[in-house]
Formats: structure tokens, sequence, C-alpha cells
């Protein structure tokens, strides 16, 4: 991954006006190397942007974690979607476990059995986790969390230490599986004489839809699962335990808590209707914030409205 330091220092933020617009192709005319508006990106602003980390550990931030504490903060921001011990809750990523599996029909790839990288971990958890509160860890708890997923898939021991002067030192197991493609850049023609006719195309046979192990994945709605046979009932808790606990089960993100009574008052009070729209259409506030169904924007309505009903009649 090419470093953003480099990449970013042609960036010009945009500053100007609409009379500084149009007057950019005078301003081109004197200088053709800028747009005429607009300044160069600082260093701290680039310095936002330029969290990479690469495999040799460039970019890695001073700091250190134990799996001790990686195991506290872990049960406490990460167990929820992908399980106390790693292998995975409502289809979110399984993170340890499937050794042996690549060359399985459907192997299961996760941080022991088919990752290349530790710094692709510390890189990946900095920067996207946990998943309402992207970037929300301070670089400690990212060195404690990967430091206890790297345990949890038997690749160091207890009492380890995970630090950037370290964590180069640590390979995964799967690490010199990988080749690089040798396959040239090539991009298909458009055609455009003796095409085939769309209409004299036959499908010989389809694929099953794979349904994971264990249940359907996260994304499916209740009303698909039905269809497809995988629950009985559309219920307002079915609703809730796949698509919405993942926040309201223990409060992140200013989420409120099922069953905090305290929490839930005030905004019961407001009635169903106001709650529905909120949890169908998004809600911000100094509180915190609701994205649109949770992020399942898939789901029906009807879904969402049930997923509320639950919730209320757990939290009164």
């Amino acid at each position: 991954m090419p470093n953003l330091r480099n990449q970013l220092r042609t960036v010009l933020f945009v500053a100007g006006t609409l009379p500084g617009l149009l007057a950019a192709p005078a301003i081109l005319a004197a200088d053709e190397d800028r747009y005429g508006y607009g300044s160069p990106a600082s260093a701290e602003q680039i310095a936002g942007w330029d969290i990479d980390v690469r495999p040799d550990g460039q970019g890695l931030p001073p700091g250190e974690g134990s799996v001790e504490d990686g195991e506290w903060l872990y049960e406490e921001k990460c167990a929820s979607c992908h399980g106390s011990f790693g292998e995975s809750v409502g289809g979110y990523p399984a993170l340890a476990g499937g050794d042996g599996s690549l060359t399985d029909p459907r192997p299961k790839k996760t941080v022991g059995s088919y990752w290349r990288y530790t710094s692709t971990l510390w890189d990946y958890i900095h920067r996207a986790m946990p998943f309402t509160q992207p970037e929300s860890l301070s670089d400690d708890e990212v060195y404690a969390i990967t430091a206890y997923v790297l345990h949890l898939n038997d690749i160091v021991d207890y009492e380890f230490v995970l630090t950037r002067d370290n964590l180069t030192d640590v390979h995964l197991p799967n690490e010199d599986n990988f080749i690089p493609d040798q396959r040239p850049d090539t991009s298909n023609k458009r055609c455009m004489k003796r095409c085939k006719n769309p209409d004299d195309i036959e499908v010989a046979s389809e694929a099953a839809a794979y349904i994971p192990e264990g249940g359907p994945d996260a994304l499916y709605s209740e009303s698909e699962a039905l269809d497809d046979g995988l629950v009985t009932t559309v219920t307002g808790s079915g609703v809730y335990e796949r698509h919405c606990a993942l926040c309201h089960a223990s409060g992140i993100g200013g989420a409120p808590a099922l069953g905090d009574a305290n929490a839930w008052a005030g905004r019961i009070e407001q009635g169903m209707e106001l709650l529905y729209r909120h949890a169908i259409e998004g809600y911000s506030g100094e509180d915190g914030i609701m994205p649109p169904k949770g992020g399942f924007v898939n789901l029906p309505d009807s879904e969402v409205n049930l997923a509320v009903d639950y919730i209320v009649e757990q939290s009164q």
C-alpha cells in the first residue's frame, strides 16, 4: 500500500466561493499547475489520513498492549459480533479457527488460518473497529486487542505483550502461502460485431444458495429467512437479536441498552410513532446516533417496527 503522505501532498482543499470559482480560468492561465482556489494540505491534515501500516512495521505508532488487557477490551468491544472465542456471532466474520480448512469446499478464513501479516490485523482494528465506532480505540488498546486475537489463534502465549518493536516478529501461519499473481492486466474489448443474441442464451444450471452453518447471514431479513425455511415465524425478538443487539445489547455508540428503563423512559414518553420513525429513518442527537434501520437498509419497515415493539416491551 503506497504511503498516503506522498499521495496527499498534492491534495487541495476547496475553500473558495462561487466568484472565486468563476475566476479560475484567468488564474489557471497564470499557473497551469493549480486550479486557482483552495490551499495545499497541511502536514496536520495529511497526518489525519496517513494511518496505513506496512508489513515491515512502517507506520506503527509507539505503544504496547498485553494479551491480558486485550481479553477485557475484546469482550467489551468485539465479542458481541465476533464471539468470545473468535467463533463469530450472527454471520459476522470469525477471527479464530479454521486450521487446515483452506482446501475444503467452504474454507474458514480467519486470522490464524488465512491472513498473511500481523500488521494487517493491527491496521484493520485501528482504522475500522469497533464496527459502530471506527478509530475510537487508543493505540495501546489496538495493540492489546491485536495481541488477544493472536492468542485466540494460539500464535502467542497469555503472558505476551505486543509492541511496535516486536509486532513484525510475529508471523501468521499462512504467511508463506501467498504468491504473486503473474497474470497480466487485461481488459475485454466491447463486442461490436456478430454479438450473441441474449435471447438465444439459456441457463443450463444454477448454483444453490449457500446458507452459512449456524444460521442465515446477518444481512437476511426475517421475511427472507422465513421464505427460505430458516425461521418459522417473524418475531420482534428475532429481528432484534440479528440486527439490533450489536449496539443495543451493550449500549455502545450511545445506543440505549435493552432493559435499561431509565434510558428508554423519555424516549417511550414521546410515543411509538416517533420511535418507529427514528428507527426507520435514522436519528442524530447529543445522546447518540441511530443509522437508518441500524444500517440494515434491506429490512422492511414492518420488521423494524416489530423490533421496536420488542425493545420497548423489554425496557419498561
